[in-house]
Protein backbone atom coordinates (compact mmCIF):
# COMPACT_ATOMS: atom_id res chain seq x y z
CA UNK A 1 0.00 0.00 0.00
CA UNK A 2 1.60 3.40 -1.04
CA UNK A 3 2.47 6.35 1.17
CA UNK A 4 3.29 4.00 4.31
CA UNK A 5 6.49 3.12 4.24
CA UNK A 6 7.70 0.16 6.35
CA UNK A 7 4.54 0.61 8.51
CA UNK A 8 2.34 -2.01 6.69
CA UNK A 9 3.20 -5.73 7.36
CA UNK A 10 2.46 -9.14 6.40
CA UNK A 11 0.04 -10.71 8.76
CA UNK A 12 1.49 -12.68 11.71
CA UNK A 13 0.99 -16.46 11.13
CA UNK A 14 -1.70 -17.74 13.14
CA UNK A 15 -0.93 -21.71 14.69
CA UNK A 16 -2.29 -24.18 12.99
CA UNK A 17 -3.43 -26.02 16.26
CA UNK A 18 -5.50 -23.59 17.40
CA UNK A 19 -7.79 -24.04 14.16
CA UNK A 20 -10.28 -25.49 12.60
CA UNK A 21 -9.27 -27.21 9.61
CA UNK A 22 -10.37 -28.36 6.38
CA UNK A 23 -7.19 -27.89 4.08
CA UNK A 24 -6.25 -31.54 2.93
CA UNK A 25 -8.81 -34.30 2.58
CA UNK A 26 -6.68 -37.61 4.36
CA UNK A 27 -8.44 -41.22 4.37
CA UNK A 28 -10.65 -40.42 7.22
CA UNK A 29 -11.73 -37.19 5.57
CA UNK A 30 -10.79 -33.33 6.53
CA UNK A 31 -8.86 -32.57 9.91
CA UNK A 32 -11.27 -31.59 12.52
CA UNK A 33 -9.54 -29.43 15.72
CA UNK A 34 -12.47 -30.18 18.61
CA UNK A 35 -10.95 -27.22 20.53
CA UNK A 36 -13.04 -24.90 18.29
CA UNK A 37 -16.48 -27.34 17.96
CA UNK A 38 -19.55 -24.54 19.41
CA UNK A 39 -21.62 -25.65 22.05
CA UNK A 40 -25.01 -26.28 20.58
CA UNK A 41 -27.62 -23.61 20.20
CA UNK A 42 -30.02 -23.03 22.80
CA UNK A 43 -33.93 -22.82 21.79
CA UNK A 44 -34.72 -18.96 21.12
CA UNK A 45 -31.63 -17.35 21.79
CA UNK A 46 -31.65 -13.32 22.41
CA UNK A 47 -29.47 -11.58 20.88
CA UNK A 48 -28.82 -8.62 23.62
CA UNK A 49 -27.89 -9.63 27.17
CA UNK A 50 -28.99 -13.34 27.82
CA UNK A 51 -26.90 -14.14 30.96
CA UNK A 52 -28.94 -15.23 33.57
CA UNK A 53 -27.57 -18.48 33.95
CA UNK A 54 -24.67 -18.57 32.80
CA UNK A 55 -20.96 -17.03 34.36
CA UNK A 56 -20.27 -13.64 32.84
CA UNK A 57 -16.33 -13.18 30.79
CA UNK A 58 -14.24 -10.83 31.32
CA UNK A 59 -12.67 -8.27 28.99
CA UNK A 60 -8.54 -7.46 28.91
CA UNK A 61 -9.93 -3.97 30.15
CA UNK A 62 -12.01 -5.35 32.90
CA UNK A 63 -10.01 -4.08 35.75
CA UNK A 64 -9.70 -0.74 34.08
CA UNK A 65 -13.25 -0.45 33.73
CA UNK A 66 -13.75 -1.23 37.66
CA UNK A 67 -10.83 1.50 38.40
CA UNK A 68 -12.44 4.09 36.28
CA UNK A 69 -16.04 4.27 37.74
CA UNK A 70 -17.62 1.44 35.04
CA UNK A 71 -21.09 0.67 35.71
CA UNK A 72 -20.97 -2.66 34.67
CA UNK A 73 -24.20 -4.92 32.95
CA UNK A 74 -24.50 -8.32 31.51
CA UNK A 75 -24.07 -7.81 27.66
CA UNK A 76 -23.15 -10.34 25.00
CA UNK A 77 -22.29 -12.83 27.82
CA UNK A 78 -19.71 -10.66 28.71
CA UNK A 79 -19.58 -7.91 32.21
CA UNK A 80 -19.52 -4.67 30.16
CA UNK A 81 -19.56 -0.55 30.59
CA UNK A 82 -22.61 0.93 30.02
CA UNK A 83 -21.40 4.17 30.94
CA UNK A 84 -18.54 5.60 33.80
CA UNK A 85 -19.48 7.53 37.14
CA UNK A 86 -17.28 10.73 35.60
CA UNK A 87 -20.28 11.32 32.90
CA UNK A 88 -23.75 10.77 31.90
CA UNK A 89 -24.90 9.11 28.47
CA UNK A 90 -25.58 12.09 27.11
CA UNK A 91 -22.57 13.92 28.31
CA UNK A 92 -20.37 10.90 27.10
CA UNK A 93 -22.01 11.00 23.40
CA UNK A 94 -21.38 14.88 23.10
CA UNK A 95 -17.61 14.29 23.94
CA UNK A 96 -17.48 11.44 21.32
CA UNK A 97 -18.78 14.04 19.07
CA UNK A 98 -16.69 16.59 19.95
CA UNK A 99 -13.41 14.90 20.76
CA UNK A 100 -12.95 11.62 21.06
CA UNK A 101 -14.12 8.44 22.89
CA UNK A 102 -12.59 4.86 23.93
CA UNK A 103 -14.63 2.26 23.92
CA UNK A 104 -14.40 -1.47 24.75
CA UNK A 105 -15.73 -3.84 21.95
CA UNK A 106 -13.77 -7.30 22.96
CA UNK A 107 -16.73 -8.70 23.42
CA UNK A 108 -17.01 -9.02 19.58
CA UNK A 109 -15.68 -12.07 18.01
CA UNK A 110 -12.59 -12.00 15.88
CA UNK A 111 -12.04 -14.85 13.49
CA UNK A 112 -9.39 -15.45 10.47
CA UNK A 113 -10.07 -17.50 7.64
CA UNK A 114 -7.59 -18.81 5.88
CA UNK A 115 -6.24 -21.17 2.50
CA UNK A 116 -6.70 -21.20 -1.07
CA UNK A 117 -10.34 -21.21 -1.04
CA UNK A 118 -10.98 -19.03 1.87
CA UNK A 119 -12.39 -16.42 -0.40
CA UNK A 120 -14.74 -18.69 -2.43
CA UNK A 121 -16.12 -20.08 1.32
CA UNK A 122 -16.93 -16.19 1.96
CA UNK A 123 -18.67 -15.74 -1.37
CA UNK A 124 -20.72 -18.86 -0.60
CA UNK A 125 -22.04 -17.68 2.46
CA UNK A 126 -22.47 -13.41 2.14
CA UNK A 127 -23.39 -11.44 -0.79
CA UNK A 128 -19.97 -9.82 -1.18
CA UNK A 129 -16.98 -10.40 -3.75
CA UNK A 130 -13.93 -11.01 -1.74
CA UNK A 131 -11.83 -13.01 -4.54
CA UNK A 132 -11.65 -9.52 -6.06
CA UNK A 133 -11.66 -7.42 -2.49
CA UNK A 134 -8.15 -5.36 -2.15
CA UNK A 135 -5.61 -6.13 0.04
CA UNK A 136 -5.80 -5.10 3.86
CA UNK A 137 -9.42 -3.58 2.87
CA UNK A 138 -12.99 -3.42 5.01
CA UNK A 139 -16.03 -4.37 4.34
CA UNK A 140 -19.63 -4.51 5.72
CA UNK A 141 -21.22 -7.91 4.67
CA UNK A 142 -24.45 -10.25 5.95
CA UNK A 143 -23.62 -13.85 6.63
CA UNK A 144 -26.99 -15.42 5.25
CA UNK A 145 -28.95 -18.63 5.54
CA UNK A 146 -29.23 -21.15 2.62
CA UNK A 147 -32.78 -20.87 0.93
CA UNK A 148 -34.09 -17.66 2.94
CA UNK A 149 -31.49 -15.13 2.71
CA UNK A 150 -32.21 -14.52 5.86
CA UNK A 151 -29.06 -12.88 7.82
CA UNK A 152 -27.55 -15.26 10.34
CA UNK A 153 -25.41 -12.21 11.75
CA UNK A 154 -23.76 -9.22 10.05
CA UNK A 155 -19.84 -8.62 10.09
CA UNK A 156 -16.67 -6.40 8.57
CA UNK A 157 -14.44 -8.30 7.01
CA UNK A 158 -11.41 -7.30 6.07
CA UNK A 159 -8.67 -8.97 4.00
CA UNK A 160 -5.21 -9.26 5.93
CA UNK A 161 -3.18 -11.58 2.67
CA UNK A 162 -3.74 -13.23 -0.51
CA UNK A 163 -5.76 -15.62 0.84
CA UNK A 164 -6.76 -14.53 4.21
CA UNK A 165 -9.61 -12.76 5.87
CA UNK A 166 -10.09 -11.32 9.25
CA UNK A 167 -13.98 -11.27 10.27
CA UNK A 168 -15.69 -9.78 13.35
CA UNK A 169 -19.30 -10.70 14.49
CA UNK A 170 -21.41 -10.11 16.77
CA UNK A 171 -20.25 -11.12 20.59
CA UNK A 172 -23.90 -11.97 21.52
CA UNK A 173 -24.41 -14.29 18.39
CA UNK A 174 -21.54 -16.52 19.21
CA UNK A 175 -23.06 -19.76 19.61
CA UNK A 176 -24.99 -19.60 16.28
CA UNK A 177 -22.63 -18.01 14.02
CA UNK A 178 -20.19 -20.84 15.46
CA UNK A 179 -22.68 -23.65 15.37
CA UNK A 180 -23.52 -22.03 11.55
CA UNK A 181 -19.95 -21.57 10.45
CA UNK A 182 -18.51 -24.89 11.61
CA UNK A 183 -21.81 -26.92 9.58
CA UNK A 184 -21.00 -24.63 6.57
CA UNK A 185 -16.97 -25.53 6.34
CA UNK A 186 -18.10 -29.20 6.92
CA UNK A 187 -20.51 -28.89 3.68
CA UNK A 188 -17.77 -27.03 1.75
CA UNK A 189 -14.66 -29.06 1.68
CA UNK A 190 -10.83 -28.69 1.66
CA UNK A 191 -8.70 -25.63 1.62
CA UNK A 192 -10.33 -23.08 4.51
CA UNK A 193 -8.60 -22.91 7.63
CA UNK A 194 -11.04 -21.32 10.53
CA UNK A 195 -9.07 -19.99 13.83
CA UNK A 196 -10.91 -17.41 16.34
CA UNK A 197 -9.52 -15.63 18.09
CA UNK A 198 -11.07 -16.36 21.57
CA UNK A 199 -10.08 -13.47 24.54
CA UNK A 200 -8.31 -11.37 22.29
CA UNK A 201 -8.71 -7.14 22.96
CA UNK A 202 -10.54 -5.27 20.51
CA UNK A 203 -10.69 -1.23 21.11
CA UNK A 204 -12.67 1.63 19.10
CA UNK A 205 -11.36 4.96 19.29
CA UNK A 206 -13.95 7.13 17.94
CA UNK A 207 -14.59 10.82 17.43
CA UNK A 208 -12.84 14.43 15.45
CA UNK A 209 -9.62 13.60 17.69
CA UNK A 210 -9.31 10.28 17.12
CA UNK A 211 -6.97 10.42 14.05
CA UNK A 212 -4.35 13.12 16.31
CA UNK A 213 -4.37 11.04 19.24
CA UNK A 214 -3.56 8.32 17.63
CA UNK A 215 -0.87 9.64 14.72
CA UNK A 216 1.03 10.59 18.35
CA UNK A 217 0.48 6.75 19.93
CA UNK A 218 1.97 5.46 16.97
CA UNK A 219 5.49 3.61 17.33
CA UNK A 220 5.50 3.12 13.22
CA UNK A 221 6.21 5.50 10.64
CA UNK A 222 2.44 5.99 9.56
CA UNK A 223 0.57 8.55 7.65
CA UNK A 224 -2.97 8.33 8.89
CA UNK A 225 -4.27 10.93 6.76
CA UNK A 226 -3.64 8.31 3.87
CA UNK A 227 -5.45 5.74 5.81
CA UNK A 228 -8.56 5.83 4.62
CA UNK A 229 -12.13 4.82 5.57
CA UNK A 230 -12.41 1.13 5.10
CA UNK A 231 -8.53 0.48 4.81
CA UNK A 232 -6.14 -1.37 7.08
CA UNK A 233 -2.77 -1.49 8.90
CA UNK A 234 -0.09 -3.13 11.02
CA UNK A 235 1.76 -1.31 13.35
CA UNK A 236 3.15 -1.04 16.65
CA UNK A 237 1.66 1.42 19.22
CA UNK A 238 3.83 3.25 22.12
CA UNK A 239 3.45 1.89 25.80
CA UNK A 240 4.18 4.59 28.76
CA UNK A 241 7.89 3.05 30.16
CA UNK A 242 9.05 3.38 26.53
CA UNK A 243 8.73 0.25 24.58
CA UNK A 244 6.16 -0.88 22.05
CA UNK A 245 3.29 -3.19 21.71
CA UNK A 246 3.40 -6.13 18.99
CA UNK A 247 1.94 -5.06 15.45
CA UNK A 248 -1.96 -4.79 16.05
CA UNK A 249 -4.60 -4.79 13.26
CA UNK A 250 -5.84 -1.41 13.41
CA UNK A 251 -8.70 -0.24 10.61
CA UNK A 252 -10.65 2.80 10.36
CA UNK A 253 -14.01 3.04 10.42
CA UNK A 254 -16.14 2.02 13.74
CA UNK A 255 -19.95 2.06 14.57
CA UNK A 256 -20.58 5.95 15.69
CA UNK A 257 -20.34 8.08 12.12
CA UNK A 258 -17.28 9.99 13.44
CA UNK A 259 -13.79 9.31 12.01
CA UNK A 260 -12.59 6.61 14.05
CA UNK A 261 -10.53 3.49 14.66
CA UNK A 262 -10.20 -0.24 15.53
CA UNK A 263 -7.77 -1.40 17.11
CA UNK A 264 -7.48 -5.88 17.35
CA UNK A 265 -4.68 -7.20 20.09
CA UNK A 266 -4.23 -10.95 18.47
CA UNK A 267 -4.35 -12.91 21.85
CA UNK A 268 -3.34 -16.14 19.68
CA UNK A 269 -0.12 -14.23 19.44
CA UNK A 270 0.52 -12.27 21.90
CA UNK A 271 -0.34 -12.57 25.89
CA UNK A 272 -3.52 -10.08 25.49
CA UNK A 273 -3.47 -8.93 29.56
CA UNK A 274 0.48 -7.63 28.90
CA UNK A 275 -0.76 -5.82 25.94
CA UNK A 276 -4.43 -4.25 25.69
CA UNK A 277 -4.56 -2.69 29.09
CA UNK A 278 -0.96 -1.32 29.34
CA UNK A 279 -2.01 0.28 25.17
CA UNK A 280 -5.20 0.93 26.44
CA UNK A 281 -3.86 2.88 29.08
CA UNK A 282 -0.91 4.55 27.61
CA UNK A 283 -3.29 6.03 24.73
CA UNK A 284 -5.59 7.31 27.51
CA UNK A 285 -2.36 8.86 29.39
CA UNK A 286 -0.71 10.60 25.92
CA UNK A 287 -4.20 11.83 25.09
CA UNK A 288 -5.46 13.48 28.23
CA UNK A 289 -8.86 13.55 29.59
CA UNK A 290 -9.77 16.70 27.74
CA UNK A 291 -9.14 14.92 24.41
CA UNK A 292 -9.52 11.19 24.87
CA UNK A 293 -12.59 9.12 27.60
CA UNK A 294 -13.67 6.02 28.32
CA UNK A 295 -17.44 5.41 27.22
CA UNK A 296 -19.80 2.51 27.67
CA UNK A 297 -22.47 0.66 25.69
CA UNK A 298 -25.07 3.89 26.75
CA UNK A 299 -23.43 6.24 24.27
CA UNK A 300 -22.74 3.41 21.57
CA UNK A 301 -25.84 3.00 21.14
CA UNK A 302 -27.19 6.55 20.30
CA UNK A 303 -24.29 7.22 18.48
CA UNK A 304 -24.92 4.37 15.86
CA UNK A 305 -28.26 4.98 15.72
CA UNK A 306 -27.78 8.48 15.16
CA UNK A 307 -25.59 7.53 12.36
CA UNK A 308 -28.19 5.06 11.17
CA UNK A 309 -26.31 1.56 11.81
CA UNK A 310 -28.03 -1.76 12.58
CA UNK A 311 -28.01 -3.64 15.77
CA UNK A 312 -28.30 -7.55 15.22
CA UNK A 313 -31.20 -9.24 17.06
CA UNK A 314 -32.69 -5.62 17.23
CA UNK A 315 -33.39 -4.27 13.10
CA UNK A 316 -31.75 -7.40 11.69
CA UNK A 317 -32.43 -11.04 12.52
CA UNK A 318 -32.99 -14.32 10.82
CA UNK A 319 -36.10 -13.27 9.12
CA UNK A 320 -34.77 -10.44 7.76
CA UNK A 321 -32.98 -10.17 3.98
CA UNK A 322 -30.58 -7.60 2.82
CA UNK A 323 -32.92 -5.78 0.86
CA UNK A 324 -35.54 -6.07 3.06
CA UNK A 325 -32.99 -4.20 5.64
CA UNK A 326 -32.02 -1.71 3.22
CA UNK A 327 -28.49 -3.25 2.73
CA UNK A 328 -28.58 -4.37 -1.28
CA UNK A 329 -25.52 -1.73 -1.55
CA UNK A 330 -23.46 -4.77 -0.11
CA UNK A 331 -24.02 -6.71 -3.23
CA UNK A 332 -21.47 -6.41 -6.06
CA UNK A 333 -22.98 -5.81 -9.72
CA UNK A 334 -20.98 -9.20 -10.82
CA UNK A 335 -23.13 -11.08 -8.02
CA UNK A 336 -26.02 -9.51 -8.65
CA UNK A 337 -25.67 -11.13 -11.87
CA UNK A 338 -24.25 -14.53 -11.34
CA UNK A 339 -25.53 -15.10 -7.69
CA UNK A 340 -24.07 -18.23 -6.31
CA UNK A 341 -24.49 -17.33 -2.66
CA UNK A 342 -26.78 -18.40 0.10
CA UNK A 343 -30.46 -17.12 -0.55
CA UNK A 344 -29.80 -15.47 -3.54
CA UNK A 345 -32.70 -17.15 -5.18
CA UNK A 346 -34.69 -15.21 -3.33
CA UNK A 347 -32.42 -12.05 -2.64
CA UNK A 348 -32.29 -11.41 -6.07
CA UNK A 349 -35.40 -11.47 -7.52
CA UNK A 350 -36.41 -8.61 -4.81
CA UNK A 351 -33.79 -6.39 -5.59
CA UNK A 352 -35.89 -5.57 -8.77
CA UNK A 353 -39.33 -3.57 -7.44
CA UNK A 354 -43.23 -5.43 -8.33
CA UNK A 355 -43.24 -2.32 -10.57
CA UNK A 356 -40.57 -3.07 -12.50
CA UNK A 357 -41.88 -6.87 -12.49
CA UNK A 358 -39.32 -8.59 -9.61
CA UNK A 359 -40.53 -9.80 -6.34
CA UNK A 360 -39.45 -6.70 -4.57
CA UNK A 361 -40.59 -6.78 -0.77
CA UNK A 362 -42.92 -6.22 1.46
CA UNK A 363 -41.37 -4.41 3.94
CA UNK A 364 -38.49 -1.96 4.38
CA UNK A 365 -36.28 -0.75 7.08
CA UNK A 366 -36.72 2.99 7.63
CA UNK A 367 -35.57 6.43 10.50
CA UNK A 368 -38.66 7.83 12.13
CA UNK A 369 -38.38 10.97 14.41
CA UNK A 370 -41.27 10.29 17.07
CA UNK A 371 -42.66 13.44 18.42
CA UNK A 372 -43.34 12.98 22.45
CA UNK A 373 -42.33 10.26 24.19
CA UNK A 374 -39.57 8.15 22.94
CA UNK A 375 -40.15 5.04 21.01
CA UNK A 376 -38.47 1.67 21.87
CA UNK A 377 -38.03 -1.87 20.66
CA UNK A 378 -41.36 -3.55 19.82
CA UNK A 379 -44.01 -0.60 19.48
CA UNK A 380 -45.84 -0.97 16.77
CA UNK A 381 -46.00 1.41 13.58
CA UNK A 382 -49.96 2.32 12.20
CA UNK A 383 -51.95 4.18 9.95
CA UNK A 384 -55.58 4.51 9.81
CA UNK A 385 -55.29 1.92 13.23
CA UNK A 386 -54.02 -0.89 11.13
CA UNK A 387 -50.65 -2.00 11.70
CA UNK A 388 -48.02 -1.46 9.42
CA UNK A 389 -44.63 -1.67 10.92
CA UNK A 390 -43.21 -1.68 13.93
CA UNK A 391 -40.16 0.13 15.49
CA UNK A 392 -36.69 -2.32 16.36
CA UNK A 393 -34.80 0.57 18.34
CA UNK A 394 -34.89 4.31 19.42
CA UNK A 395 -33.89 6.54 21.76
CA UNK A 396 -33.91 10.22 22.50
CA UNK A 397 -30.97 11.63 20.25
CA UNK A 398 -28.55 13.56 22.56
CA UNK A 399 -27.01 15.83 19.24
CA UNK A 400 -30.59 16.23 17.72
CA UNK A 401 -32.83 16.89 21.04
CA UNK A 402 -35.23 14.93 18.98
CA UNK A 403 -36.96 11.41 19.34
CA UNK A 404 -35.02 8.97 16.54
CA UNK A 405 -36.15 5.51 16.25
CA UNK A 406 -35.46 2.81 13.45
CA UNK A 407 -38.07 0.32 12.49
CA UNK A 408 -39.90 -1.77 9.56
CA UNK A 409 -42.89 -0.64 7.36
CA UNK A 410 -44.74 -1.80 4.71
CA UNK A 411 -43.30 -1.04 1.09
CA UNK A 412 -44.90 2.12 0.08
CA UNK A 413 -44.71 3.57 3.57
CA UNK A 414 -41.11 4.20 3.49
CA UNK A 415 -40.51 7.68 1.86
CA UNK A 416 -39.17 10.16 3.78
CA UNK A 417 -41.79 12.63 4.69
CA UNK A 418 -44.90 9.98 4.96
CA UNK A 419 -46.49 10.23 8.39
CA UNK A 420 -47.24 7.32 10.40
CA UNK A 421 -49.06 6.73 14.32
CA UNK A 422 -46.31 5.69 16.49
CA UNK A 423 -47.40 3.67 19.74
CA UNK A 424 -45.97 4.40 22.67
CA UNK A 425 -47.16 3.45 26.20
CA UNK A 426 -50.56 3.39 25.03
CA UNK A 427 -50.85 6.57 22.75
CA UNK A 428 -50.43 7.15 19.51
CA UNK A 429 -47.43 9.69 18.71
CA UNK A 430 -46.82 11.23 14.93
CA UNK A 431 -43.72 9.21 13.31
CA UNK A 432 -42.51 11.14 10.51
CA UNK A 433 -40.31 8.78 7.61
CA UNK A 434 -36.46 10.27 8.11
CA UNK A 435 -33.71 9.89 5.97
CA UNK A 436 -30.92 8.12 7.40
CA UNK A 437 -28.09 8.54 8.93
CA UNK A 438 -29.99 11.21 11.07
CA UNK A 439 -26.57 13.00 11.79
CA UNK A 440 -24.42 13.22 8.85
CA UNK A 441 -21.35 10.88 8.93
CA UNK A 442 -17.35 12.13 9.21
CA UNK A 443 -15.66 9.00 7.52
CA UNK A 444 -11.66 10.17 6.37
CA UNK A 445 -12.47 8.97 2.46
CA UNK A 446 -10.08 9.94 -0.24
CA UNK A 447 -12.12 12.81 -2.18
Amino acid sequence: MKGFGNAVRAAPRIPTSLTRCRLSNTAHGAATIPALRPRQQRGNVRYASDTANTRLKKTPLYDLHIAQGGKMVPFAGHSMPVQYANASLAESHHFTRSHASLFDVSHMVQHVFKGPNAAAFLEKLTPSGWSNQGMMQSKLTTFLWPGTGGIVDDSVVTRIGEDEFYVVTNGACLEKDCKYLDEELGKFGAGVEWTRLDGSGLVALQGPQAAEILQEALASKVNLDKLYFGNAIYADLKLADGSKTHPVLISRGGYTGEDGFEISFNGKLYPVLETTGPAVESLLRMAGPERLQLAGLGARDSLRLEAGMCLYGNDLDDTTTPVEAGLAWVIPKDRRATGGFHGAEVIIPQLTPKSKGGAGVERRRVGFVVQGAPARDGAEVQRGGETVGNITSGVPSPTLGQNIAMGYVKDGLHKAGTELDVVVRGRKRKGIVTKMPFVPTRYHKAE
